[in-house]
């Protein structure tokens, strides 16, 4: 190692040792010097919140911050988003081998004899000034068809829920990736000094017919430092675990203790520079702070009660999708930068029949009060809301051929929506096929929306790297194009 680097850094033997013992190795000690830099401009939490990286922006955002709102399970892009007259008319015969050709299909049904076509559930219809067509399950979205992008050329080469989900959200199938949530707020840093740059909320069907996990790395840093992890609100007891204080402390005693704790890992942190203290330390003062700010966030009582109507009876239960819906609001109005809301139900292998028309009911009328609340706030105009799956469902039904009673995974063409932040308004972007099988138009892949939402948020993904073992790695990999056709 170059002797001017260790004497311009100040750094001892054992210091050497220290770091290298964290596992950072040489690539921490190279870039301490900027670390340190970053720490003490503010790379901890303060009022001001935490600033990103240098050049970042690369260039104007259209979009400051992002609500997704992921859909667990595969939503039935077929019943709900890609009218197919052409499945109707064909219904129960099977779907020619000429359309499905060599697609890969989970196990559960690669093995079929028969595929009998089924077609969408309930009509679909014109709405709105662009005419999108959009099912009747789907009323309050149809009702918000003039402000929503809707992409139906999606794609994806996973077939299973977690690695789907994980390809989504960190650009791998594998586990162990940051997440998309994490590279926003590496990259743009954090707005808020009293809440989290990345918020994460769980619900479920009231059904419990799902039976998907959300696991942590969905919004875990994978190899950046773990201040860019999204911080879960829990559904029970406190939103945050150990916010409150232990019986017989009060605010002082606990702002004392926090002080001498600061002191303690401050002068580990000069002895070793390891980011993950640095970590601790913000995460313990926003910790603090947090336990003013998150008692207002979740107080409802002075919202309108036409609002609260709005987002449907659910928002009154704490830990529903609706509920979560107007938090994530609450969120970015208080400067919180990316929210991800995660709703599972949508796999619907045997009760398509059943449960696809209550999981609309549960989350149709929350997700378009979120975009109408934003639009007459004027937030919509620079917040991305965007709706979607790991993937969609098959056009042919699964189960017994003669009654099929639901339909399996399919990420060679299915659709999601986005709104606001500076997409297309009434705009429906790509095309599948008479069986809404195969993409005949402008296709997307889950690296090009990455691409595109990175992009929206006035970030290069090309730029926004981070070496780790060796190589630069990046959300999209080596991959990616932006979508300039959903673009406004």
């Amino acid at each position: 190692m170059d002797p001017l680097l260790l004497n311009t850094t100040r750094v001892t033997r054992r210091q050497l040792f220290g770091r290298a013992a964290t596992g950072l190795g040489a690539a921490a000690l190279a870039t301490l010097m900027k670390e340190d830099a970053q720490a003490s401009a503010g790379s901890t939490f303060g009022t001001q919140g935490q600033p990103g990286l240098d050049g970042y922006p690369n260039f104007s955002p259209r979009a400051k911050r992002v609500i997704y709102l992921w859909q667990g399970g595969g939503p039935s892009h077929v019943d709900l988003f890609d009218p197919k007259p052409m499945l109707q008319k064909m219904a129960m015969q099977d779907l020619p081998e000429s359309v499905r050709g060599a697609t890969r299909l989970s196990t559960m049904t690669s093995g079929n004899k028969s595929w009998p076509i089924v077609p969408a559930l309930q009509q679909f219809r014109r709405h709105g000034k662009s005419g999108m067509e959009i099912s009747d399950l789907l009323p309050y979205t149809a009702s918000i068809a003039d402000d929503i992008c809707l992409v139906r050329s999606m794609n994806t080469e996973a077939v299973n829920h977690a690695p789907g989900v994980t390809f989504f959200l960190t650009g791998s199938q594998i586990p162990g990736r940051p997440s998309l949530g994490a590279w926003t707020t590496y990259g743009l840093g954090a707005e808020s000094a009293d809440l989290p740059a990345f918020v994460v909320m769980t619900s479920s069907d009231k059904q419990k017919s799902c039976g998907q996990l959300f696991f942590d790395y969905y919004w875990g840093s994978g190899f950046l430092p773990s201040r860019y992890q999204g911080v879960r609100l829990r559904n029970v007891g406190d939103p945050v675990p150990y916010l409150s204080n232990p019986n017989g402390m009060s605010q002082a005693a606990r702002r004392a203790l926090l002080d001498d704790l600061r002191v303690i890992n401050e002068a580990h942190l000069a002895d070793y520079g390891d980011p993950e203290i640095d970590t601790r330390i913000s995460q313990y003062e926003m910790a603090y702070r947090m336990q003013t700010s998150v008692p207002e966030l979740l107080d409802f009582r002075n919202e309108p009660k036409h609002i609260l109507d709005m987002y449907g009876p659910d928002v009154h239960e704490k830990g529903s999708y609706a509920y979560n819906c107007l938090l994530s609001r609450r969120l970015i109005e208080r400067g919180t930068r990316f929210v991800q809301l995660m709703h599972s139900g949508w796999d619907q292998h045997n009760n398509l029949h059943t449960q696809l028309a209550i999981q609309c009911r549960d989350t149709d009328q929350p997700s378009a009060a979120l975009v109408k609340d934003l639009k007459q706030r004027g937030l919509l105009e620079d917040t991305l809301v965007v709706w979607g799956g790991e993937f969609g469902r098959t056009p042919f039904g699964q189960g017994d051929p003669k009654s099929p009673k639901g339909r399996d995974h399919f990420g060679k063409g299915f659709s999601l929506w986005m709104a606001g932040g500076g997409v297309k308004a009434g705009h429906v972007h790509g095309a599948t096929d008479d069986f809404a099988w195969n993409i005949t138009q402008d296709p997307v892949h889950v690296h090009d929306h990455q691409a595109t939402l990175l992009h929206l948020l006035g970030i290069d993904h090309t730029k926004l790297t981070y070496r780790y073992q060796g190589r630069q790695f990046r959300l999209t990999d080596v991959h990616g194009h932006i979508v300039k056709g959903v673009l406004a």
